[in-house]
Formats: C-alpha cells, structure tokens, sequence
C-alpha cells in the first residue's frame, strides 16, 4: 500500500473530485470529515476549543458553529495557530486509524485528503504521490462568491489567503484541471485511478510486512521448539 496526498484550493472542486474516488472504490480518509467528527461534544478537541474561544463559538444544542469559528481564525492568524494545536493531534490520529484499516483491507493505494498538504508540508514527507485539483483564478473566485454568497473583495481575500494553485501545481506528482466541463474532470480521475491500481508501488510495503510475520512464526516455532520436553 502506498499513500497519495490529495490538496487542491479554496472552490477548486476538490471534494467533488473526491467523491469520483469514493464512487469508484478507493480508499479514501477525508481529512474534512475526520475533522468535523474530532470536534464533536464529548470530544477532547471540543472542550478545548471552548475553553480557548469562549461560548460564542457555539450552538445552542452544544456543538461547534464552525463558521463563527472559521471568521474568527480567518481575520487572526493567532488564533487560527491555536486551533490548528488544539486540532491537529486528533486530526493525525484518527487518520492514522482510518489508513490501517484500509492497509489490512489490502488496498494498494490510499486518498488522503489534506487540504493544507503543501502549506504545513508535516505530512508529505509519506506521501508517495501528489494530487492537485486545479481550477483557473477566475473560476475559482466565481465559484467561491457563489457557494458561500461573498462579495468579490471577500472572495480575493480567502483565495489570497492561502498558497496559491499555480504554486501547488508545480509541487504536485499529478494535476487534474477542474477548470472546464465535470465530465472531463471525472474522465481524468478515472484514468489516474486506474494508473494508480497498475502501480507496483504498494508492493514494498505489502512485502515488508510478510516477511516481518514470516520472522515472528520462525521465532515462535524456535521458542515451541525450546520449549517442548526433550524426548527420553
């Protein structure tokens, strides 16, 4: 198995691309869903977010208002740091939880989705390959002005506030342009999916891990034999 980091900008259509993965059996952790789940009442994440934001930050039936807290962070980068501390930790361990599951499935390849891989950089390190899902700025800001009702000015903002796509892009192992027809888009992540199917690249670790069990049966049947009474 190998893993494959997904990323791509704000409105650029990367979690609709995901769900083209999804619907074409991948194994996929979205990051997004671990990360609404880990901050759920009862959750450590949660209690620490109120302790740290106040009350404010919350609905009247005890969970998170994730946009009052995301204009909070977004206007101070401080705060949006102490978030990420607070999130995090939780976010990677269940990540971690989510990607061996699908390891002990046999998958050979696994999605995850990280929308600030190349920002943070913690996580791509183990990446094997790279996905961009790409968008033109135009796009893009129309996109964006549509889905969440913003003015042009505030559109710029939240687009300028993060790396920009031509960077990512370039960092990227695999690009898929989101910029035109959805048809084309998911013509393009079929064919990387079954690029990535064909891969050898999962077999390393598969191989790894077989001959790490081969050992420990050749060390246990060692010690049974040890241990069995010698014959008169």
């Amino acid at each position: 198995m190998f893993l494959v980091g997904l990323t791509g900008g704000i409105a650029s259509g990367k979690s609709s691309v995901l769900q083209i993965f999804q619907q074409l059996g991948c194994a996929v952790v979205d990051v997004d869903v671990i990360a609404r789940h880990v901050i759920q009442p009862g959750y450590p994440a949660h209690q620490r977010i109120v302790e740290a934001f106040g009350t404010e930050v919350l609905l009247e039936n005890g969970d998170i208002n994730r946009k009052v807290l995301g204009d909070l962070i977004f206007k101070q980068p401080d705060q949006r740091q102490l978030l990420n501390a607070i999130t995090h930790p939780e976010i990677r361990k269940e990540m971690i939880k989510e990607t061996f599951k699908y390891f002990l499935q046999g998958h050979r390849y696994v999605i995850l989705d990280i929308p600030l891989l190349f920002e943070t950089r913690k996580l791509l390190k183990y990446m094997k390959r790279t996905i961009v899902v790409y968008c033109n700025r135009d796009t893009q800001l129309a996109r964006l002005m549509k889905r969440n009702g913003l003015s042009l000015e505030d559109a710029e903002a939240r687009v300028q506030a993060q790396l920009p796509l031509k960077d990512k892009v370039r960092m990227a192992s695999h690009v898929l342009d989101n910029s035109g027809e959805w048809s084309n888009t998911r013509r393009q992540a079929i064919l990387l999916h079954i690029q990535l199917e064909r891969s050898l690249e999962y077999l390393p670790l598969r191989l790894g891990v077989l001959v790490g069990l081969a050992g420990i049966a050749s060390l246990l049947y060692l010690l049974a034999r040890c241990l069995l009474p010698s014959p008169p």
